[in-house]
C-alpha cells in the first residue's frame, strides 16, 4: 500500500494526514483478518499522524506483520498469481522487491468545490468562495480569526469541503459551522451585523442623488453585500453587510457613510489635530490604524511600556479598506507632513478580518502617490505597513522609521498656506 507518490508528489496533490491514517487503518484490517500469516507493507513519501494518532502509528510500527518504510514505488507488475512491487530510495539504503496479493493506492481527498457549480454564488466577487486554485480547491476562508467562514455571510464550510479531515474532526467541524450559521440567522433577525462587528446595528447609507454608477462599491465589497439595478445604481443587502466600510473607502464621490462612521466624522477628527505652522522641529503626522489587528497591537505595545514618536496622531478606522483617499488629501492639505496606514496583513494567508481591506488600500496607494507627485510632494510621505496583532514589539520601529523618513524630507511644502 502506498499513501504517497513520487519524491515531489507532483502526481498526488491532495495527500494529507487522512491519507496516511487510512493506509495505516487498512494495514490494521489485514492483520486483524489474518493474524497468523497476514502481512501488510506500507510504502510512503510522507507519513502524517497528527495528535493522538501518533500512538496509533507507533502501535503499527511495533506490529511484526506490518512493514513501513519511506520509498518511491516505481513499478508494479504481474508475478505468478500475484503482483510484484519495486520500491526505490528507501530509508533502508537499498531497493526493495516484494510479492503481494493486492496493491492499494493511497487516495487523496479532492474537494467538491473544484466544481464551481457547487458554489455558484452570483455576485461581483466571482462564482467561487475565494480563489479556489490558490488553496487547492478548498473553500476554507483561511481566516485566522474566523474558521468556517466564506466570503458570503450565512454560508459556512465544514468537513471535507473546508479541508482534509477525519470523520471525528468532521463531526466537530459541522457543529462549529452550525453554531456559526445559527449566530448569523439570529443576527439577521435582530438587524445587526454578524462578526466581526457583532451588535453593530448601523449600516451604509447612500446619497443616491449624487451616485455616478461607477460600480466601485459593488465591485470592491468583499462580501457581496452590494449589487446594482439595471441602471447601475447600487442595491444594498444589509443582511450580508459586515460594516467594514470598504464601500465608503471606494466611493470617489463620498456619498456612502454610516451613522457613526463616515467621511465627515473622520474628516473632523483630522481637522481637529493641531498642526504647527512654522517650526521644522515640530512636524505632525497622522496614522490610520485598523481596529482589528493594528490598534490592539498598539495597545499591547503601550501596556508593555513601549513608546514611539510623539509627532504622530492616531485615528482608529474600521478597516484600511474604509480609508477614503479624501482623508489623506485633507490631512496633507491641512499641513500634515505625512500619513501612515497601519493594518492587517494580506496575501496568500489572509489575516484581514474583512478579507481584502488592506489589499484594496494598498492598491489605492498608487492613486495617492500620483496625487502627491502632481502637487510636487514626495510619494513617500504616505506609507502603508502591514502588521499582525501579535507583532506589537514592531510598532515603535515601524512608526519611528516612518517619522525619521518624513523628518529627512522636511515639512509639508503647503504647511501654513
Amino acid at each position: 500500500m502506498s499513501p504517497g507518490g513520487t519524491d515531489d508528489d507532483a502526481d498526488f496533490p491532495y495527500a494529507s494526514a487522512v491519507t496516511s491514517l487510512v493506509a495505516l487503518k487498512q494495514a490494521r484490517y489485514v492483520r486483524e483478518d489474518q493474524p497468523e500469516d497476514g502481512r501488510a507493507y506500507v510504502f510512503y513519501q510522507h507519513m502524517r499522524s497528527v495528535g493522538q494518532y501518533e500512538y496509533f502509528y507507533k502501535a503499527l510500527q511495533d506490529d511484526p506483520g506490518i512493514f513501513l518504510t519511506k520509498g518511491a514505488v516505481t513499478e508494479v507488475k504481474a508475478e505468478g498469481d500475484g503482483l510484484n512491487v519495486t520500491v526505490e530510495n528507501t530509508i533502508l539504503g537499498e531497493d526493495i522487491n516484494v510479492d503481494v496479493d493486492l496493491v492499494v493506492l493511497g487516495t487523496g481527498m479532492v474537494p467538491t468545490t473544484r466544481d464551481e457549480a457547487v458554489v455558484n454564488l452570483a455576485y461581483r466577487q466571482g462564482p467561487a468562495f475565494r480563489d479556489l486554485d490558490l488553496f487547492g480547491g478548498y473553500c476554507d476562508s483561511n481566516f485566522i480569526c474566523f474558521p468556517y467562514e466564506t466570503r458570503r455571510t450565512g454560508i459556512y464550510a465544514a468537513g471535507g469541503v473546508r479541508r482534509c479531515m477525519t470523520i471525528e474532526e468532521a463531526m466537530e467541524d459541522a457543529t462549529g459551522a452550525a453554531l456559526k450559521a445559527i449566530q448569523s440567522v439570529v443576527a439577521a433577525e435582530e438587524g445587526h451585523a454578524v462578526h466581526p462587528r457583532t451588535w453593530d446595528f448601523d449600516y451604509p447609507d447612500f446619497y443616491f442623488q449624487r451616485c455616478t454608477q461607477c460600480k466601485r462599491c459593488t465591485e470592491e465589497c468583499p462580501f457581496g453585500a452590494l449589487d446594482d439595478d439595471e441602471k447601475g445604481t447600487p442595491k444594498p443587502n444589509p443582511t450580508r453587510c459586515r460594516r467594514c466600510g470598504t464601500c465608503m473607502g471606494a466611493c470617489p464621490e463620498r456619498i456612502i457613510g454610516f451613522k457613526d462612521y463616515n467621511i465627515d466624522v473622520v474628516g473632523s477628527m483630522i481637522k481637529a489635530v493641531e498642526v504647527p505652522d512654522d517650526d521644522e522641529d515640530k512636524l505632525r503626522m497622522i496614522c490610520f490604524v485598523c481596529e482589528n489587528d493594528a490598534y490592539p497591537a498598539l495597545e499591547n505595545a503601550a501596556r508593555k511600556g513601549l513608546s514611539w514618536s510623539p509627532l504622530v496622531r492616531i485615528i482608529p478606522v474600521r478597516c484600511l479598506g474604509s480609508v477614503n483617499v479624501s482623508w489623506i488629501k485633507d490631512a496633507m492639505s491641512s499641513g500634515m507632513d505625512g500619513a501612515l496606514l497601519l493594518g492587517c496583513k494580506f496575501g496568500d494567508e489572509y489575516q484581514c478580518h474583512f478579507v481584502k481591506g488592506s489589499e484594496l488600500a494598498n492598491r489605492r496607494m498608487d492613486n495617492v502617490a500620483e496625487s502627491l507627485q502632481s502637487l510636487g510632494m514626495e510619494a513617500e510621505r504616505v506609507r502603508l505597513v502591514e502588521i499582525a496583532i501579535d507583532e506589537y514589539d514592531k510598532v515603535p520601529e515601524i512608526i519611528n522609521s516612518f517619522v525619521d523618513d518624513v523628518l529627512e524630507m522636511g515639512p509639508n511644502p503647503f504647511k501654513g498656506w
